[in-house]
């Protein structure tokens, strides 16, 4: 997987308003059943970790560990974000084939 090729969907998804950063716009894009996706990034703490796990968990949504709060912040034209639910099905499924990549 290419780390660069995850972040651009995300910066993609921001631009044309298919994305929630931040904790309560993840929350709120979960509560309404929009994500299709959520990625949390890997220095989120623990407790943080475990919201979102039994979150996505609960609503059947994808939920991944990537890359650094600066990374995935500036993906989405931002300083920092922890969180960041994709709404776009199109978009998910093409960042967890990304994923799937790196399984292998």
């Amino acid at each position: 997987m290419q780390r660069d090729k995850v972040l651009a969907y995300l910066g993609l998804g921001t631009r044309g308003g298919h994305t929630a950063s931040g904790e309560f716009g993840v929350e709120q894009s979960l509560k309404r059943r929009r994500a299709r996706l959520v990625i949390v990034a890997e220095e989120a703490s623990e407790n943080t970790k475990k919201k979102f796990r039994d979150r996505c968990a609960y609503r059947q949504v994808p939920l991944y560990f990537f890359g650094t709060g600066v990374q995935l912040g500036r993906a989405c034209g931002k300083d920092f974000r922890i969180s960041v639910a994709v709404e776009d099905e199109g978009l998910a499924e093409a960042i967890i084939r990304q994923f799937a990549q790196e399984q292998v």
